[in-house]
């Protein structure tokens, strides 16, 4: 069977990751810049919803130190095997993977006993309408983790936890989470959105 119509793999060297290290933008992109990265600081970070490990891996790769959690067993198991490949290629993929600490476990229980700068946040976003448009992989990735219907509750987690910043990846149309807080400001691409909370 073709790889692209098999099983779900974590792959960081080859594809649209491969291709987003090399020409990705560095600290310019979105994400980036919401999670606090800039000339001078690079703050430590936690993914708490960590799926396929694409924004751990970018975020790694641009200096910071990534601790990813992922509650779901087969979405951890595949996330292990990923980043040992990749380990395995050496060189700067072997840096960036150094970089990377996966945890097995709810973040909601985890995150009181790390020590997080920054938070972030990307849920299993609410089903689209069109949602014969979405990717063959994102419907492998929920059918693994489910619809994360304690996204709010993981939210206010983090808001407890982190010492800088919660981030929120958003689709950039959807409406707020419930019963949160207003962000303190937003970064808006063409389909998805990060909303940004600054702890006091």
């Amino acid at each position: 069977m073709e790889k692209n119509q098999g099983e779900l793999q974590v792959d960081f060297v080859n594809g649209a990751v491969g291709h987003r290290l090399r020409f990705g933008g560095g600290r310019g992109q979105d994400i980036a810049k919401a999670m606090g990265l800039r000339a001078g600081k690079t703050p430590k970070i936690i993914d708490a919803t960590a799926g396929l490990g694409r924004d751990a891996f970018l975020l790694a790769s641009l200096g910071a130190e990534v601790t990813l959690i992922e509650r779901s067993e087969k979405m951890h198991d595949l996330l292990h095997k990923g980043m040992a490949r990749a380990a395995a290629e050496g060189g700067d993929y072997a840096d960036i993977i150094a970089r990377m600490t996966l945890l097995k476990g709810d973040a909601k229980v985890l995150l009181p006993d790390l020590n997080a700068e920054a938070i972030l946040i990307d849920p299993m976003h609410p089903p689209r309408k069109n949602s014969a448009l979405v990717k063959r992989e994102l419907r492998q990735v929920r059918e693994i983790v489910g619809t994360d219907e304690d996204a709010a509750d993981l939210l206010s987690v983090a808001l407890e936890n982190a010492s800088k910043r919660v981030v929120l990846k958003w689709p950039a149309k959807a409406d707020p989470i419930v019963s949160i807080r207003s962000c303190s400001h937003q970064i808006i691409g063409k389909s998805t959105r990060y909303d940004v909370f600054m702890i006091p």
